[in-house]
């Protein structure tokens, strides 16, 4: 399929058949794909669980409150964030990003670069996304309103702004999974319906990881898992060109 019929072809499926089995390792290459989507300052603060075993799954579909689309899946893919790792993925993308300006970057620029590089990730992401009790991410806001009276600067810099950075940049990844698993003619359904808390203690995570997405996967039951036709708002309604 090209693009726009793998787009077409992806539809929230709410019912699978339990007579088609579909295989862990083609769903394992679509999690690496959904790896290259973009996330913000490129710090991947997420993590990815295929869950595959049957005894698991039933209590992972519990927690999704019982929802048909857990309970008839072939495997469910559960996205993480993980904001509590931000200091660790700061400092392997500066590792990243000295090798990589060195192989790339003229050799005359390459000590600015790194210079720039080294108070991005050393000083500033970890400023960004350190939270203690609300009071950092306040004197992050006053910080950037008395900064904005003189220059445009980002402003999105509470500690809940930057907890839905890290939600976005995890359902960007979310979202390529579900597209290249519709590419290899596999269904999935997106859901925000669940016991969060249960679902950490499941997959024995620690109590500052968010829980993004529920996936559930498979095929389709022919058209029992989807609901009529696919309704959107008018195009014209959202569509502004300036």
């Amino acid at each position: 399929m090209n693009l726009e019929e793998v787009l077409n072809f992806r539809r929230a499926v709410r019912a699978f058949d339990p007579n088609k089995p579909i295989a862990p390792e083609k769903v394992k290459h679509c999690l690496e794909l959904a790896a290259l989507a973009p996330t913000s300052s490129n710090m991947q603060l997420w993590e990815v669980y295929q869950i595959t075993q049957p005894e698991l799954m039933a209590e992972i579909s519990r927690a999704c409150l019982g929802q048909t689309a857990t309970a008839t899946a072939q495997e469910i893919v559960v996205f993480v964030t993980r904001q509590d790792l931000y200091r660790q993925r700061a400092k392997a993308v500066l590792e990243f990003e000295r090798g990589n300006i060195r192989r790339n970057s003229p050799p005359e620029r390459q000590a600015k670069r790194i210079k720039d590089r080294e108070l991005y990730y050393g000083k500033l992401m970890p400023f960004l996304y350190a939270r203690f009790f609300g009071l950092l991410g306040l004197f992050r806001v006053l910080l950037a309103k008395a900064i904005g009276l003189f220059r445009p600067i980002m402003r999105e810099v509470s500690e809940c702004d930057m907890r839905v950075t890290v939600n976005k940049s995890c359902a960007l990844a979310a979202q390529t999974f579900m597209i290249a698993m519709a590419n290899e003619g596999y269904d999935t359904c997106p859901l925000e319906g669940f016991d969060s808390r249960l679902i950490k203690k499941l997959l024995k995570l620690p109590r500052r990881v968010g829980i993004n997405m529920v996936i559930p996967c498979g095929i389709r039951d022919g058209n029992k898992g989807i609901w009529g036709e696919r309704g959107r708002v008018p195009f014209p309604e959202i569509y502004h060109r300036i």
